[in-house]
């Protein structure tokens, strides 16, 4: 779940309240503006048993770039990122993120970046290689006990048309993967903005997990890769605290 701009830090404390049932979202509705807001579910892959092992040493041994299929078979969280900020040679910009409880609608949170962020003087004051792809999250507990969860990205594209956009994101708690989510943005036309909600769907967990995962902040931790025509070119971090309101 990261919705961190690719060249704009982002450190966010987010604290979910407790929920009540109510009636889940349609697969589209009318935005504000008057555009139309798609939702995108998760494609169903083969389970991770299905799929052969690839480390992340040898993904960065490949010496080309890297596909969907292969990083679905990484088995624990990165060190580091997989490719680099000028990878993302269509100039996807994340310009802004918001999560909500899809059965309440309850927004947990919102950002967006500045209108007058110039995101190559960021670069330069930063001189940070993590800069822009790592968010920080702080949940309260009830967070863990949620089942569909919308991420809403609205994202704009550079002067070349982007086909086949995809994020595949996977999240590990002590190296060990929880759920992975893999959303299909399609086809995107030079110079537009675009606006999408993902839906996450996640598992029930037991209750000992849930306290291991409230015991130990920032422990749980998400990849998210980005590809075009089957190619990497972005990829954003995250590590996440239960421990909120407490």
């Amino acid at each position: 779940m990261s919705g961190s701009n690719s060249r704009n830090k982002t450190a966010a404390t987010v604290k979910g309240p407790d929920t009540d049932i109510g009636p889940t979202a349609n697969s589209r509705e009318r935005k504000s503006s008057g555009g139309v807001l798609k939702r995108l579910k998760s494609r169903r892959n083969q389970t991770d048993k299905q799929r052969p092992v690839i480390t992340e040493e040898e993904l960065r041994a490949l010496g080309r770039h890297i596909t969907p299929d292969e990083v679905l078979g990484l088995r624990a969280v990165t060190r580091d990122y997989l490719c680099k900020p000028e990878d993302n040679v269509y100039n996807i910009d994340f310009t802004r993120f918001k999560i909500r409880d899809l059965e309440t609608g309850t927004v947990l949170f919102e950002i967006a970046k500045p209108h007058n962020c110039d995101p190559e003087d960021e670069e330069e004051e930063n001189g940070d290689t993590s800069a822009g792809r790592f968010v920080r999250y702080q949940f309260t507990p009830a967070f863990l006990r949620l089942r569909t969860v919308g991420a809403t990205v609205e994202f704009t594209v550079g002067d070349r048309p982007v086909n086949s956009f995809r994020m595949i994101e996977r999240h590990y708690f002590q190296d060990k993967v929880l759920k992975n989510f893999d959303f299909d943005f399609g086809f995107c036309i030079p110079n537009s903005c675009n606006t999408c909600e993902h839906i996450y769907e996640f598992p029930q967990l037991p209750d000992d997990l849930i306290c291991l995962m409230v015991e130990h902040p920032y422990e749980t931790r998400s990849d998210s890769f980005y590809f075009v025509d089957n190619k990497l070119i972005m990829h954003n971090k995250a590590d996440y605290a239960y421990d909120g309101g407490e």
